[in-house]
């Protein structure tokens, strides 16, 4: 390892790939070579060198801020929640103001396999300032590369890599978002842009009678597609949706603006595993969370007789509680009756595994197996995110949704750790989004447990408190 990094050089047998064809997803045609996703699998020893190199490439891009803020792949403390939360959390502060908000998701078609190693050695050197053997060390990496592909009994030739990053790689999705970097500047016009690796989301709010400004949305699309096309992307029209966040009586001017793009727009979108509706209720994401797990919970009852009741936990956490808590900091805007029906999916998963019938009182069920019902589990994971925020665990882009209470005079609630809550125009719409619900949330807590020092204890005693608060 430490030869290769002194020399700048990879060695040659650490570049050879054996590509396995996945399924992207169950039940897509396997006559079709789109349907899979080609997965890299390389040589045990190279991947330690790519994690050896990987651990000190993302210190100096964090300790220099280089990283896009609002690129939300492959990064410690990001993930697809927090990028959710941030775009849905605007869309509905700029509804609680009266405005309408256009949303257009883009993907990628292959964006692993069409990197150029040229233009990617640039972006390093020029972008990110690597230079001398960590830069010869990179060349090396990208040059020389070969793979073969293997599928069921058979394997093919070895042939020359000459583009692209290996996915199945540890060096892959982070020289990726590094290749995009450029991108942020395209953004430049009045409208805000979220990525996730591939996925991006570019969205403008207006007020009805400026809905000229969505003209910038078509500008920003047409500048990202000749960006691409002078960095060997493409973006997959097939996938690009549009979401409207309007009023009915909007929609005809609105759809009259986004001209070639009105084609795409959707009743509903599915954003990075979430379902969206144009007014976020997010009623069709419940709805398809609850059959699947209903379906999920049907296939594990059928195998309590033959599991431990210690198996049956893992099971239903796995397949069921990692579910309803999946970006559940965004349940904000559920309705009473959405709220509900996620409560009877874990009602049902309850009764299952301590084998009680469906008539039996469910609260001493969630008590015996220290459960926090749903409405508390969405609680609990905004105060964690909100704690993550204030103590530089999280996005820069969550951290600056919560802001420190400052009085305009002296008064006995300036050390109480207390958080300003956004003031906003219809109090029904605006207490749904995190800006607006996590500084109440917070406020309310003790302040000996605001005041907490870590997030393992922090997360210990909310769970506690939020426990004694449910059941009390």
């Amino acid at each position: 390892m430490n030869s290769s990094l002194l020399s700048g050089q990879v060695p040659e047998h650490f570049k050879e790939a054996v590509v396995l064809p996945l399924l992207k997803k169950p039940g897509l045609d396997p006559s079709l070579l789109s349907s899979f996703r080609p997965i890299s699998n390389l040589p045990f020893m190279s991947k330690i060198l790519e994690k050896v190199v990987a651990k000190q490439l993302t210190a100096a891009l964090d300790s220099h801020g280089i990283f896009d803020h609002f690129q939300s792949g492959f990064r410690r403390a990001h993930s697809t929640e927090t990028a959710l939360l941030r775009v849905t959390n605007d869309i509905l502060m700029q509804s609680d103001a009266g405005k309408c908000s256009v949303l257009l998701l883009l993907d990628l078609t292959a964006a692993f396999d069409t990197v150029d190693h040229y233009i990617l050695l640039d972006r390093l050197k020029n972008w990110v300032g690597v230079s001398g053997s960590a830069l010869n060390w990179f060349s090396s990496y990208l040059t020389g590369r070969s793979f073969s592909v293997v599928f069921s009994k058979f394997k093919s030739s070895s042939a020359p890599l000459t583009s692209g990053v290996p996915q199945g790689s540890v060096l892959g999705p982070l020289l990726f978002i590094l290749y995009l970097l450029p991108l942020q500047h395209i953004l430049s016009y009045d409208m805000s842009y979220h990525f996730y690796a591939d996925d991006i989301q570019l969205y403008v709010s207006f007020k009805p009678q400026d809905v000229f400004k969505i003209q910038t949305l078509q500008k920003c699309l047409d500048s990202v597609k000749s960006w691409m096309n002078h960095n060997f992307l493409q973006l997959n029209e097939a996938k690009t949706e549009v979401l409207v966040c309007a009023p009915d009586s909007c929609l005809p001017k609105i759809i009259h603006e986004l001209g070639s793009l009105a084609s795409f727009i959707k009743p509903s979108v599915r954003n990075l595993g979430v379902t969206l509706d144009p007014v976020l209720s997010l009623d069709s994401h419940v709805g398809s969370l609850v059959r699947s797990c209903f379906y999920h919970l049907k296939n594990i009852a059928k195998l309590s007789p033959v599991v431990s009741r210690s198996e049956m936990e893992m099971l239903i956490h796995s397949f069921i509680s990692s579910r309803l808590d999946y970006c559940n900091s965004i349940f904000t805007c559920l309705s009473k009756k959405s709220l509900e029906r996620l409560q009877i999916v874990q009602n049902a998963a309850a009764r299952l595994l301590t084998n009680s019938s469906k008539f039996s009182h469910i609260n001493p069920l969630l008590m015996q197996l220290h459960w926090l019902p749903i409405h508390y589990r969405v609680h609990f994971k905004i105060l964690v995110l909100t704690y993550r925020a204030l103590n530089d665990q999280a996005p820069v882009y969550i951290k600056d949704l919560v802001q420190p209470y400052t009085p305009s005079r002296s008064l006995r609630s300036c050390d109480q750790g207390l958080l300003a809550v956004k003031r906003t125009r219809l109090k029904t719409k605006g207490d749904r989004a995190f800006a607006t619900v996590a500084p109440s949330l917070w406020n309310s807590l003790p302040l000996s447990l605001r005041s907490v020092d870590s997030v393992f204890s922090f997360k210990k005693q909310l769970k506690t408190y939020l426990f004694k608060i449910a059941f009390s």
